[in-house]
């Protein structure tokens, strides 16, 4: 029989052990329950606030992101990057190549453009055009040719003595002008004012100071407009003889 007021070691109650002088044993205490942290209250007023974002857990997912090893070897991106510009860098060439062929066909049709003969021809090196054998009686006055010399010229004449320029001549044909078959007849006073202009306008050599020279124009009638004749002409004509012994267009 087990008395709980005697002294000594008792087995059979383990709760007290009283007489033995030895401290009460103390229970452990009871686990603790997890701690959370407060969750942060909205201002005063706001029932239903935003969520809040963690830039700095979006940072550090990216740079992990980012660390990550790519699949792709550095060695194929590098070659088709190569192969793309090398054929960009081609494709860049054949369009200058056919840009510079279109130019040249351009540029070639405009100088053929630019060296068809003007209505109005000009003096030129070699204006006095390859007759043969030069003297030539009894040229016609429409087959008279730009830098023609004239030897004991007379405007009023159907027909001339065409002579080489080095010997002596009374005249040459400095300037021609043409209208086109299509025209009408412009009458007297226009073909005289353009007569005066091609005139002007014909460029003479400084040998015409050597002599004493005039101006004169031969334009068609009506008459001879609806034969056919379309030319205005300027010669320049020696005062008296044939004093001139050289072309005065150059």
């Amino acid at each position: 029989m087990n008395d709980e007021n005697a002294t000594g070691n008792s087995t059979g109650n383990p709760k007290t052990t009283p007489g033995t002088g030895l401290p009460p044993v103390v229970p452990p205490p009871p686990a603790r329950p997890p701690t959370s942290s407060i969750p942060v209250q909205p201002p005063a007023g706001t029932d239903d606030p935003a969520p809040r974002e963690t830039p700095s857990d979006e940072t550090s997912d990216i740079a992990q992101s980012n660390d990550t090893p790519s699949n792709e070897t550095p060695a194929v991106v590098s070659k088709e990057t190569l192969l793309k510009a090398g054929i960009v860098v081609a494709g860049l060439i054949l369009l200058g190549l056919l840009i510079w062929w279109v130019a040249t066909l351009l540029g070639s049709g405009n100088q053929q453009a630019t060296t068809q003969p003007p209505a109005t021809e000009s003096a030129s090196p070699s204006a006095q055009a390859t007759r043969g054998e030069l003297p030539l009686d009894g040229v016609g006055a429409l087959d008279y040719q730009l830098g023609d010399c004239f030897e004991n010229f007379d405007p009023e004449a159907t027909a001339s003595r065409v002579v080489p320029c080095t010997t002596g001549h009374s005249a040459q044909l400095v300037a021609v002008h043409r209208y086109p078959e299509s025209d009408s007849y412009p009458g007297v006073a226009a073909l005289r004012e353009k007569g005066r202009e091609i005139c002007q306008g014909a460029g003479l050599t400084d040998a015409v100071a050597n002599y004493v020279l005039m101006q004169r124009n031969a334009y068609p009638s009506d008459t001879s407009w609806e034969q056919g004749d379309r030319r205005v002409d300027c010669y320049v004509t020696a005062d008296k003889g044939n004093i001139i012994m050289e072309s005065l267009i150059p």
